[in-house]
């Protein structure tokens, strides 16, 4: 019982000590700024619009003050974000930090008057449609745990502008978290290395060999159509030329070049029922002189771990389908082989932090028009979800009559916020009470406004261009002889399971 309440204690302050260090961070209408954190913490039900915040009792001020302080506040971004580095975070049973990446993005396609915005992929919109849609594209890094639960522990976010390169702007956003838990003491020399999971759309050799100097690991899923290269053979005593740089070819979607795989593993899941992992140790992409390398002094060689994990169900009951794993190490063991596919399936865990972050907790829901406020406006909602991690062990279980119950450790965000109200008061508040105003005149009575907002173009990736533009840019015909494609299939009758990929 002593241990208990010396562990709430603990939680406690690190709760307070973040609001302390959260309202630091804010250097010009700190007050305003912390009360509609606030607000959104302890409001009731789903946030969907800003105006109606003002109305929460936590929130001191009018609706005027809300808005002035999201478009003239100022808030410390690096100050923020070695507090987030700091606060305790969760690691993986053999001790590590687990860091996924990924892009999210809050979609504005009426919001003409928005700078910076951009065409983003969105998914099952329409009839089962990939359509492109204008709006702001964010890169989160969060820290997995483990366990049967959802959370995450934010640590960074990072809007792209127009014409930023992913994979470059990724692997300098991974370098600066890395070094900031570096800095923070979470990583110290002879622990195990971070463990960084991401999706199909990164490029994983290319962040692995930019990010070699420091202590991490690369797992990133890969096509199904992708086509690797062993190493090259060892050269026959007594052959003249030029020896060759790769070996045969390692085709995903052709099962006759896969030949004998180096590990071999099967286990009984809960979720997926059995699975078989297959590993293939030292495959690496044959790169070319183009985009990324076009510059390059001499193309590297790089070599990782392949995994094929297939299942037999998924949850959902869809057709589960095969997942192709690439890890930047080498020599893997059974045990390992287990490990890393694991770690994966727990990346799907950020999905279900962008849709609490969107339908929760409000983020995509005000219409702003300044992407700078929209970047303020995402620092307060990562640092909304942080006060709701450190409020874990200390919230209550405030469920609804039809809900079953839950301990603490299995709380979710959502029932996490229910019970805020009531744990704000025993934690520090340093805003300060709003002071006596009067309302400004305002624009005059018939005078119309003489400076409307310049209206802004959407960037593509070839320029800019309009909606209306790129809407009737006319489809280039198919060719009568198209190339041929790989396929991600096992051949005719074979039936690959697996998992999908899941967005959010």
């Amino acid at each position: 019982m002593m241990l208990n309440e010396a562990a709430r204690v603990e939680s406690l302050a690190a709760l307070s000590r973040f609001r302390t260090d959260f309202y630091d961070c804010l250097s010009a209408r700190a007050d305003a700024l912390f009360e509609l954190a606030d607000a959104v913490l302890c409001s009731d039900g789903p946030v969907r619009s800003l105006v109606e915040l003002s109305l929460v009792g936590e929130h001191r001020r009018g609706h005027g003050s809300l808005y002035a302080a999201l478009d003239r506040g100022r808030l410390d971004v690096g100050r923020l974000r070695r507090a987030l580095s700091t606060v305790p975070l969760p690691r993986s049973a053999d001790g590590r930090l687990v860091l996924a990446v990924d892009v999210t993005c809050w979609l504005r396609p009426d919001a003409h008057t928005s700078p910076e915005r951009i065409l983003c992929h969105t998914y099952g919109r329409g009839k089962d449609q990939h359509i492109m849609i204008p709006g702001w594209p964010y890169s989160f890094v969060v820290a997995l745990e483990t366990g049967r639960s959802s959370w995450t522990a934010p640590l960074d976010a990072l809007r792209l502008a127009p014409g930023d390169d992913l994979a470059a702007v990724t692997a300098a956003q991974l370098r600066e978290v890395v070094e900031r838990l570096m800095t923070a003491g979470h990583w110290r020399s002879g622990d195990p290395d971070i463990l960084i999971v991401a999706d199909a759309g990164y490029d994983g050799p290319r962040l692995a060999w930019s990010l070699r100097d420091l202590p991490i690991q690369i797992l990133a899923r890969m096509r199904s159509d992708r086509v690797l290269r062993r190493a090259a053979p060892a050269r026959v005593p007594g052959t003249n030329g030029r020896p060759p740089r790769h070996g045969s070819e390692f085709i995903f979607g052709d099962r006759d070049s896969w030949g004998e795989p180096d590990v071999d593993t099967e286990t009984d899941t809960r979720l997926y029922g059995h699975a078989t992992a297959w590993a293939w140790d030292r495959l690496h992409p044959r790169l070319t002189r183009r985009a990324a390398w076009a510059d390059a002094a001499e193309l590297p060689m790089i070599e990782g771990t392949v995994i094929r994990l297939e299942v037999d169900h998924l949850p959902s009951g869809a057709i589960p389908k095969p997942v192709w794993l690439w890890w930047s190490q080498v020599d893997a063991t059974a045990i390992e082989v287990d490990r890393m596919w694991q770690a994966f399936l727990r990346r799907f865990d950020i999905e279900h932090t962008f849709r609490l972050l969107k339908q929760t907790l409000g983020w995509t829901c005000p219409k702003i028009r300044d992407p700078r406020a929209a970047d303020r406006w995402t620092w307060l909602i990562l640092a909304v979800y942080t006060q709701l991690r450190l409020a874990r062990p200390l919230a209550a279980d405030l469920r609804r009559p039809w809900e079953e119950p839950a301990s603490p450790q299995r709380l979710s965000p959502a029932r996490v916020r229910r019970g805020f109200r009531h744990l704000r008061a025993k934690t520090l508040s340093p805003a300060q009470a709003p002071k006596p105003s009067r309302p400004g005149p305002g624009r005059p009575p018939g005078r119309r406004n003489d400076q409307p907002a310049p209206r802004h173009d959407v960037y593509t990736a070839t320029g800019l261009t309009t909606a209306k533009t790129s809407a009737r840019k006319p489809t280039p015909k198919k060719s009568a002889n198209p190339r041929p494609r790989r396929t991600g299939s096992g051949g005719p009758g074979h039936r690959s399971p697996g998992l999908p990929q899941n967005r959010a």
